[in-house]
């Protein structure tokens, strides 16, 4: 199996295969691809073989059906193109390379990849959409492919060594960092500092890489041109759930 990344803003993979190969996908992400490719969807790809691997796969945010795409008795290509400004980056995964990755980042992989849920934490209704945090685990023997919003900022931490970043900056990290959630200090500071409520903790040894445009700041830059209804709408739901998600903040304490 051979690859190219094709762009740069908005960057398109290209799997060629040869026969007999395959790539895995998850349901949704096809652009386009050649004649020779067969597609096959289940719910028993990404590791998700039986009940509990599926669930583990969903409960990481991943989708509950899998595309598997093979080259049928010729060479063929199948293209995944990227749905906001960013970019695609290539990894080894094996047993001794494990990855956390943000939610939406898995585009495909190879046949062996694993995926289920890697944290997941409620920081408030209004702070993600109501979801709260989530981080898939990628795990298993592959080649897989992983979408990350904006820019791409990597770091290398060393043993210790901790990065504060506010959650939706993290795409990816390695396994072996540890991954915590912070709550800012100072009531003034979550009220009206504008920086949220809460910040991811990473700390090293190991490598992790930081987006530069989450999804949820690019809703907020978008809202004043989607209509005053819509955007009053939104703005009216977001402020009353960023402070339900203050009071019950300050109530766990």
């Amino acid at each position: 199996m051979n690859h190219r990344i094709i762009g740069s803003t908005l960057p398109v993979l290209e799997v060629q295969l040869q026969a007999g190969e395959s790539v895995e996908a998850v349901s949704g992400e096809l652009s386009w691809m050649s004649a020779s490719i067969d597609m096959h969807t289940t719910t028993s790809l990404g590791g998700g073989g039986g009940f509990f691997g599926m669930i583990k796969r969903v409960a990481g945010g991943g989708s509950l059906f899998m595309t598997e795409y093979t080259a049928q008795g010729a060479p063929g290509f199948v293209a995944f193109a990227t749905r906001v400004p960013g970019h695609i980056l290539p990894v080894d995964v094996s047993a001794g390379r494990t990855y956390m990755i943000h939610r939406h980042g898995f585009l495909c992989a190879t046949p062996g990849v694993e995926l289920s849920v890697g944290f997941q934490q409620s920081l408030g209704a209004g702070i993600f959409g109501g979801d709260g945090f989530l981080l898939q685990k990628l795990a298993g023997t592959c080649q897989a492919f992983i979408e990350l919003d904006g820019e791409v900022v990597p770091y290398d931490l060393g043993p210790g060594e901790t990065l504060r970043v506010h959650p939706g900056h993290v795409g990816m990290f390695e396994a072996g960092v540890n991954f915590g959630i912070t709550r800012i200090q100072g009531i003034r500071n979550m009220l009206f500092g504008g920086d949220g409520i809460f910040l991811a903790s990473l700390t090293g040894p190991g490598r992790v890489w930081l987006q530069s445009l989450p999804l949820s700041n690019l809703a907020h830059a978008l809202q004043p041109y989607l209509g005053s209804s819509a955007g009053e709408t939104a703005v009216d739901s977001g402020t009353g759930a960023v402070i339900g998600s203050v009071l019950r903040g300050l109530t766990q304490r």
